[in-house]
């Protein structure tokens, strides 16, 4: 969606002017893990309007493929307003979010307008609980991606409970959703507000499927199940500047680390860099540290990490100065061009080379 950002903060009636942004879950983790040095894909639909140019165009500059985003010329392309403020666990609260995307090209998503060939064509296909929150359509559109499959790419579903999206529908139809993914994440809030699970192991009893099973607890840290193991990461502190986007960025970085084949602490703190580059930011997306600085603060020790803590700027060329860009740190580390590192998918198999590798 394109997003209408205040101008100064204070509710929507009080903000004169807004500032045009781009927004929206899935392109967010396609925009951090491009900005990363991944290939990627966005799949969507937008209106034949100036906004729909404009998130395409924004979207691409990002270095995302956007070939297979489709132009509707009936519907327009969704917007969204919000305060300065940051959303609480329940969607209000702190923050005014107002949505007008009811009918638009991206509500409109259904099986029959999606090709297969693009969706399964990379090593992870990317989906979150929004795009089912949309519409009927949407929501077959979801059953039939999270139906499991021979062949199917490694699937991966961001939960993104949003409250005010599921008044007309059940928001236990994202259990059975997650319940068909290999890579779950859910925040612990947000499984207490949709499914009244109280905490990370009682997500884990209700949804024993997925491989890999990540429950964010915010400052707290992360919680990823794999099989029958348990591992705690703590975040490192962070300087917040706004808490927009924090999620997706951690399905990026922990993404990213995935591709590279990373071990499961590596991950999750690649995840908890990835969100603090968006937490001490004022918009949805950060530019990303550098690969080698990244790769130097997950390889701290415990007591070290334990000590981090992250600031505006952090990201920056100051912090990154001698680890070179993503593209000269993917040189020196063996990293392939296309995700994986010594041609290891993270998962045990050394998968041939795709055309891309995330789809969202």
């Amino acid at each position: 969606m394109v997003t209408f950002v205040p101008s100064v903060p204070g509710p929507l009636a009080d903000v004169p002017a807004f500032r045009r942004a781009i927004g929206g879950a899935e392109s967010n983790v396609a925009c951090t893990l491009a900005r990363a040095g991944h290939r990627t894909r966005w799949i969507s639909r937008v209106g034949s309007d100036g906004f729909g140019d404009h998130l395409v165009g924004e979207v691409a500059a990002s270095g995302v493929d956007v070939s297979a985003v489709r132009r509707d010329p009936h519907r327009p392309t969704g917007v969204y307003f919000r305060t300065a403020g940051d959303r609480d666990a329940t969607g209000a609260g702190r923050a005014e979010v107002v949505y007008y995307r009811r009918g638009s090209a991206a509500s409109a998503l259904s099986p029959a307008l999606v090709r297969r060939e693009e969706l399964w064509s990379g090593r992870v296909l990317h989906l979150t609980g929004i795009t089912a929150a949309l519409s009927a359509t949407c929501r077959a559109l979801m059953r039939r991606l999270t139906h499991r499959e021979p062949g199917r790419p490694l699937v991966s579903f961001d939960v993104n409970h949003r409250p005010a999206l599921w008044r007309d529908a059940d928001p236990r139809l994202l259990t059975d959703l997650a319940r068909g993914c290999d890579l779950v994440f859910v925040g612990e809030d947000e499984a207490r507000a949709a499914w009244g699970l109280p905490d990370a192991d009682a997500v884990r009893a209700e949804l024993p499927e997925p491989e890999l099973l990540v429950v964010k607890q915010g400052a707290a840290g992360a919680v990823l199940y794999h099989g029958t193991g348990r591992l705690h990461v703590p975040a490192p502190a962070v300087d917040v500047v706004a808490h927009v986007g924090a999620g997706d960025a951690f399905a990026a970085g922990f993404l990213s680390a995935t591709l590279r084949g990373l071990p499961p602490a590596r991950r999750l703190r690649h995840g908890h860099l990835l969100a603090a580059a968006a937490l001490t930011v004022p918009g949805d997306l950060a530019v990303p540290p550098a690969r080698a600085h990244a790769d130097a603060l997950a390889a701290l020790d415990d007591a070290a990490w334990g000590r981090l803590r992250l600031g505006p700027g952090w990201t920056g060329p100051a912090a990154d100065a001698g680890n070179g860009g993503p593209l000269e740190d993917d040189r020196r580390d063996g990293y392939d061009g296309h995700g994986a590192r010594d041609g290891h998918d993270g998962h045990g198999g050394r998968p041939d080379r795709p055309e891309r590798e995330v789809r969202t």
